[in-house]
């Protein structure tokens, strides 16, 4: 499935900015939530194609979000990569345990970033 329509979840609006900046620059469409809940929200009113989750959120955290998301059978097709500072291998594997399809560090690498979404679609 290809993939247009992405949700940008950071609680770092500088984040927010110049991840979806550099996003929308490659042609996706892309909307933003800044904890939990507004990401909840935002997928029952429209199913992206991908989610780029940051793991230190306000509320629950991206790991708990993305265990979420990826059990839940409406979304289990629905790509969660981790876009996070946490970078430690133990971080990666855990992320991956909880349904992420793959780990960015931050600062993200914008051409490493959008090669992974590629990938996927």
């Amino acid at each position: 499935m290809p993939i247009h329509k992405i949700l940008l979840v950071d609680d770092s609006r500088t984040e927010l900015q110049h991840i979806s900046e550099l996003l929308r620059q490659a042609g996706y469409s892309v909307r933003t939530a800044e904890n939990g809940q507004q990401a909840l929200s935002s997928l029952a009113e429209e199913k992206p194609d991908l989610i780029l989750m940051d793991v230190v959120l306000p509320g629950a955290n991206g790991f708990q979000l993305t265990r979420t998301i990826t059990r839940d059978e409406r979304f289990a097709d629905l790509p969660v990569i981790i876009c996070s500072s946490k970078g430690q291998m133990t971080d990666k594997v855990w992320g991956m345990r909880q349904g992420a399809r793959d780990y960015v560090v931050k600062p993200v690498d914008g051409a490493e970033l959008l090669r992974k979404i590629q990938a996927l679609g």
